[in-house]
């Protein structure tokens, strides 16, 4: 089962405005995708969350575009940042990559994001949003999140 970011943000407004804030904080994060032979390939990514998708921009026949056209499946993880801090938690989303084709939805891509030319575009289709954080400077808290289910909350000490 998958869904979009805005059905995931209609569920889960909270978890999905710290999920967007992590990756709005920071231009590159680390997208993994699977290589022909089935290993992972980890690459830097730029994300966009415009019309209720979240999507990612590539390179013309980039390596990870290559691999999401062979194999949608992805996992990103938002750019920590600097020092060991992690302000707003470590965020993991995994799910599918689509690749858009379509004129019209290009067209509204780059009016509001400007990219470079020519570019691939992939809609995301998730499976699992994951946050883990520090509270009370005492427990670890992952939050792990999945498409028709609630947020599952886990803390350890």
């Amino acid at each position: 089962m998958t869904t979009n970011w805005a059905a995931f943000a209609a569920a889960e407004p909270d978890l999905a405005t710290i999920a967007e804030a992590r990756f709005e904080a920071f231009t590159h994060h680390v997208l993994a995708t699977l290589r022909r032979d089935g290993s992972p390939r980890t690459t830097g990514l730029e994300v966009r969350f415009t019309g209720g998708e979240m999507w990612f921009g590539m390179m013309p026949d980039s390596l990870k575009a290559l691999d999401l056209r062979r194999d949608p499946r992805f996992a990103l993880q938002a750019n920590p940042g600097p020092g060991t801090g992690m302000a707003g938690g470590d965020v993991r989303i995994s799910g599918r990559a689509v690749e858009v084709d379509d004129p019209a939805t290009k067209d509204a891509y780059v009016k509001e994001v400007e990219p470079p030319q020519p570019f691939h575009l992939f809609r995301t289709e998730l499976t699992e949003v994951v946050r883990t954080s520090v509270e009370d400077e005492r427990y670890l808290v992952v939050q792990v999140w999945k498409p028709g289910e609630p947020v599952r909350t886990l803390r350890r000490t």
